[in-house]
């Protein structure tokens, strides 16, 4: 019977079982654990399964359940249903999340129990919560949880909350209630938000007492129906009669509570399949259980464990590499990776010299390939994205970006430079003074501040502290030293300006105390800081540096449409779980990066869970290429040392000969030779190193820049014909249909992308 319902499935829709993947398609009852590794066919495995079960076993579609982790996930699921079994109602499985099923046994018990309830979580209009992160009074009171959330804590604290610590917060909380952490320990997790675990007490009171009905966030969703089902024995036998058979998938990113709910429903029959890849347990800061795998037999002794460890999707040489280098880790279930795919070429593994380098190497590396939508740049951090993205949109490089977060241009970090700049055109608006005032030399105290802000005498803001602030005599002496400098700075570069913030005006010592008082990750808000460097290079005025926010913010926003086109994907290695791409380049593979300075501490500290999840994320990274893996880390950035992440030296130790460029300069180098670049003088962070001489253009390139000046007019691959506007020695400005485009000259000259019209 089975032997006829694999050949009918391969012969229907071409879909042909390995072993071990029949192996879990039969096994239906009792409890399975399948652990898949990546590219091992497990989507199809999971489908395969439910299909056996609905035509070979006779099972009643509604009494199955299957769960995954997000709603991108279920949807998938339900399409591959639908293609594999189209004779099948379509929606006759229900496929649905974690929340969902959490969610509906909630709302059943309050229907039980007459509670009248609030969802406060979902999407939140912009203009809403920007009006509520700035203090302005709502017309009529939001009851959402961010909203109620900032007003706590600027009651607790009288301080604001910004989006990163919002952002912290929230995934505080959702931590504590993944893990089922009793109220009296909510204290002992760690949290760099002033009073989080006052805040979260605060809010949980609210919660139930702040209104008429009960406000319940998602969180609540999973806790609320896991404690009905403890409690309600009525409902969970209910719920527990509902299904013969439950599917969970993506079980690695499952929490203790969602685990829980799961184990409550098939008590009875315990005809449970988990799908899961402990390799792939990433999402540990967000209360995920791979523990709970581990311990999967405790839970289930009848349990069968079956490993799908054949990779279908990359060649030997990347499968190999990553399937030697998990194994670094320990607390993981012994499994050996492989693939009969082809040997391919070894994984390339570069140490460019300085980090400016990197962004224009991956620029030109991927330029003048064909198909954009096979190629993703892969990194840690998403503030990573945005000066990759400022160079693929100068090359004219198409893009999607993943993760686009345009909170970056928002950030008070991003306004606090421009307002920095905006106070060298004119001292005389005390508004905009106060908005940087402790955050430069010569500390001014908020009473000192109320003290000028509404004399209008159009005199300069320094000059009327002075006058009317009661400043002390070092205050004044600092002030008349930061009122010399903002006169400096006028008419300066944006770069020029932007270090001299730093520096002179001691805007990174500010960042310092900041970092230390209210538990900000000083890496993450120099790495704004480093961003706007890279986006001000080149720039000659400060309003060009402010017009190229504003245009690279909205391309982040156009590069949402660039989905499923011809663009390169940029995303974290977190989002691209579960995808594949024929090149794959990840960047910014420094210490400190991944691993994390925390992973670090942690585990010289002698706790290696989050240097595991590291590698873990490291893997997962890697086991997005199919052909084409490329590691990037650099030695300099910013004028201080830097040192390549140990997991890109350990694949370097796994592979031999590996292909470097520490042997010599890449083939397809970017213009300057990146390996012989020497070493700055000084450590000092913003000394420049030596500048290289350029690597000179080839005679073709040099026949074809002269004829763009000749002709006036170019075709781009991407953009299509257009005008020359502009054109010196690195940049060239052309007016295409879609509007004006600044490219780099070099690149797509070299790399194929531009090409001069006639007439």
């Amino acid at each position: 019977m089975a032997e006829h319902f694999f050949e009918r499935k391969r012969n229907e829709v071409g879909v042909s079982l390995n072993e071990v993947q029949r192996r879990a398609v039969q096994r239906t009852e009792g409890p399975l654990l399948l652990l898949a590794s990546p590219g091992s066919g497990k989507t199809t495995t999971i489908i395969m399964r439910i299909g056996y079960l609905l035509e070979e076993k006779g099972v009643d579609p509604s009494r199955l359940k299957a769960v995954t982790f997000s709603r991108a996930s279920a949807g998938d699921m339900k399409e591959r249903f639908k293609r594999f079994f189209p004779g099948l109602p379509p929606d006759c499985v229900d496929f649905s999340t974690i929340h969902s099923l959490a969610f509906e046994i909630a709302r059943d018990h309050f229907r039980r129990t007459g509670t009248a309830y609030r969802l406060i979580e979902g999407e939140l209009q912009p203009e809403t919560e920007q009006a509520a992160a700035d203090s302005i009074t709502l017309p009529v009171p939001v009851l959402h949880k961010k909203i109620i959330l900032r007003e706590l804590y600027e009651r607790i604290t009288r301080n604001r909350l910004t989006d990163d610590q919002m952002e912290e917060l929230t995934t505080y909380i959702s931590y504590v209630k993944n893990k089922l952490i009793p109220q009296e320990k909510w204290a002992s997790v760690k949290c760099d938000v002033p009073d989080a675990e006052r805040v979260l007490r605060e809010y949980e009171t609210f919660k139930r007492t702040g209104t008429d009905k009960l406000l319940i966030d998602y969180d609540d969703m999973l806790v609320i129906g896991h404690e009905a089902l403890e409690r309600d024995k009525a409902l969970l036998g209910k719920y527990q009669r509902r299904y013969d058979y439950v599917l969970t998938d993506e079980s690695q990113d499952t929490s203790l509570v969602q685990h829980a709910i799961i184990e409550k429903l098939v008590r009875a029959h315990g005809n449970l399949c988990v799908v899961a890849d402990d390799d792939q347990s990433i999402y540990g800061w967000r209360a995920a259980e791979p523990q709970y795998l581990l311990d999967f037999k405790r839970t289930y002794p009848r349990a069968a464990i079956l490993k799908m460890t054949q990779n279908y999707r990359s060649t030997k040489a990347i499968v190999g590499a990553a399937n030697r280098f998990i194994k670094r880790n320990k607390n993981r279930y012994d499994k050996t990776m492989f693939t009969e795919n082809e040997s391919g070429k070894p994984i390339v593994i570069r140490s460019l010299s300085d980090y400016k380098y990197q962004a224009k190497y991956v620029a030109e590396q991927i330029s003048g390939v064909e198909h954009l939508r096979e190629v993703a740049v892969l990194y840690r951090n998403n503030s990573s994205s945005i000066a990759l993205m400022n160079v693929l949109d100068k090359s004219g490089i198409p893009f999607y970006m993943k993760d686009g977060d345009n909170r970056f241009f928002s950030h008070w970090v991003v306004e606090d430079i421009l307002n920095f700049m905006r106070l060298t055109y004119t001292d005389k608006r005390p508004e905009l003074f106060e908005s940087i005032h402790t955050k430069c030399i010569g500390y001014v105290t908020r009473q000192q501040m109320a003290a000028v802000r509404d004399i209008r005498n159009n005199e300069s803001v320094f000059d009327n502290l002075i006058a009317y602030g009661e400043l002390k005599d070092y205050q004044v002496k600092q002030l008349l030293e930061a009122k010399e400098t903002f006169a400096n700075m006028r008419g300066a570069a944006p770069l020029e300006a932007i270090r001299t913030i730093s520096g002179k005006l001691g805007y990174e010592k500010a960042i310092d105390k900041m970092c230390e008082r209210l538990g900000f990750r000083k890496e993450y808000l120099i790495g704004i800081v480093n961003a706007l460097e890279e986006i001000a290079e080149g720039l000659a005025t400060m309003e060009e540096f402010a017009n190229r926010l504003k245009h690279l913010e909205q391309a982040m926003k156009s590069s949402r449409h660039n989905k499923g086109t011809n663009a390169v994907t940029l995303s974290t290695f977190h989002s691209a779980k579960g995808l594949e791409f024929e090149r794959v380049y990840m960047i910014d593979l420094i210490e400190g990066i991944i691993p994390s300075n925390d992973d670090i501490k942690k585990f010289e500290g002698g706790e290696p869970a989050n240097m595991e999840e590291a590698v873990r994320l490291f893997y997962v990274g890697m086991t997005r290429a199919k052909s084409h893996l490329e590691l990037l880390a650099y030695r300099w950035r910013d004028g201080a040392k830097t040192k390549e992440s140990r997991f890109m030296e350990h694949i370097r130790k796994l592979q031999a000969p590996a292909p470097s460029d520490r042997q010599g300069a890449p083939q397809k180098a970017a213009s300057r030779s990146p390996s012989q670049t020497p070493a700055p003088a000084s450590a000092a962070r913003r000394a420049e190193p030596a500048r290289p001489a350029k690597r000179p253009l080839s005679e073709e390139s040099r026949q074809t820049i002269a004829r763009l000046k000749q002709t006036g007019k170019a075709f781009h691959r991407s953009f299509g014909s257009g005008e020359i506007v502009y054109m010196d020695d690195e940049t060239i400005h052309i007016r295409f249909e879609k509007g004006l485009k600044k490219l780099l000259l070099t690149v797509c000259v070299e790399t194929g992308l531009l090409r001069p019209v006639s007439g």
